[in-house]
């Protein structure tokens, strides 16, 4: 199962046919396993990781990074805090953290007026949210495993003795 899902990660497009030539199993067996790994909700989605900077010109976005610091809810610790917020459309992913604060949000917007609004007037307003530290994305190098520069080749010729 393990293997299956390995390969998944690296390549979501592999079919089950591929699957079952590089794991020696058959279509049937990684078929039945893809179909309950996604039953059972450890598959959540298939997607494409897109290079926003290559697209800019036709979708600028402003990415920012969110620290928080909450005060959780009796009886429901962060988790009803952390539902509220993952709950708006800005916020593309929300952790639970320790050390300096509680919650590292990202969220993206359209401008850095939208970001800054979400922030200040939604995000800050939530009862329950003691602080926010907004830190915002300039490039990024790598992500999910995968890097987004292109790597340079040195163009210098080497020299021997």
């Amino acid at each position: 199962m393990q293997e299956i899902l390995d390969l998944l990660q690296n390549d979501a497009r592999l079919s089950a046919e591929d699957i079952a030539a590089m794991t020696k199993k058959s279509v049937a067996e990684v078929a039945a396993c893809i179909a309950k790994l996604e039953k059972d909700g450890v598959i959540l989605k298939y997607t494409a990781i897109v290079n926003q900077e290559k697209i800019q010109a036709e979708k600028d976005i402003v990415r920012a990074v969110i620290e928080i610091q909450v005060m959780p809810e009796r009886e429901h610790g962060f988790d009803a805090l952390a539902e509220r917020i993952y709950r708006f459309p800005q916020v593309k992913s929300l952790y639970l953290m320790s050390g300096g604060y509680d919650l590292q949000v990202i969220i993206e917007g359209k401008t850095l007026k939208d970001v800054a609004f979400f922030v200040s007037e939604k995000l800050a307003t939530l009862n329950g949210v003691k602080s926010t530290k907004t830190h915002f994305v300039l490039k990024t190098y790598k992500e999910n495993d995968i890097v987004y520069v292109d790597e340079k080749k040195d163009s210098r010729e080497g020299v021997s003795a």
